[in-house]
């Protein structure tokens, strides 16, 4: 048996302060649960917003490059594309939500000087290659905001069990130990008071 459990005015204590504390630990998990919620939904409507703006980019992206290939043809604009350089600008640092790590994806600006000489090429060529940067930098924004989502979310249901876990188990077990301890020193008491008034009584008879 768990000498915690014993009807005494210290373990009295011990279930009211571990009760409170569970209290408010309960409170912090909701509160936290409650600011990672607002901060996912603020990313789920953002990643909407990104790809609706990464499909609508890459249709008009599409839609130069197929005049370009029309233009100056296929095998010229395949050309180009050889030239164009490997993103290597990308770098990841994080920030904290609540204790939970969210990822910043940081790159270089797009928009640097284009590795083809304008003479040998068309507008649409430069259409296409400002709509498919767009599309690259709006695609790092997306990922970064997906990730940070995916992480919020596992945060969310761990705090939720954490939160669950006080309310259902943790906070009603404390308030049952201290009830009967309080049940279990009253009667006592009782008792006590009980044991001595008869006891008085048989000092009265016998003066």
């Amino acid at each position: 048996m768990d000498p915690n459990t014993f009807p005494t005015k210290g373990n009295l204590i011990l279930a009211k302060n571990s009760l409170k504390l569970a209290h408010m630990g309960y409170e912090l998990m909701d509160k936290k649960r409650n600011i990672l919620i607002r901060e996912l939904m603020g990313l789920i409507d953002e990643a909407k917003d990104i790809q609706r703006q990464i499909d609508v980019t890459f249709r008009e992206a599409y839609a130069a490059l197929q005049i370009a290939n029309m233009e100056i043809g296929i095998t010229n604009v395949q050309t180009v594309s050889y030239t164009v350089p490997v993103e290597e600008s990308i770098r990841i640092k994080t920030r904290s939500i609540m204790g939970v790590e969210i990822p910043l994806v940081e790159a270089d600006p797009s928009g640097q000087a284009p590795t083809y000489a304008y003479y040998s090429t068309k507008e649409s060529l430069d259409q296409a290659k400002q709509a498919f940067e767009k599309v690259k930098d709006l695609t790092l924004n997306l990922s970064m905001i997906e990730n940070s989502a995916y992480r919020l979310a596992a945060a969310i249901k761990k705090t939720q069990k954490r939160a669950n876990a006080l309310k259902n188990i943790t906070i009603p077990h404390y308030t049952q130990l201290s009830k009967d301890i309080a049940d279990a020193l009253e009667e006592k008491e009782r008792e006590e008071f009980t044991r001595l008034k008869v006891i008085k009584q048989r000092k009265n008879k016998a003066s």
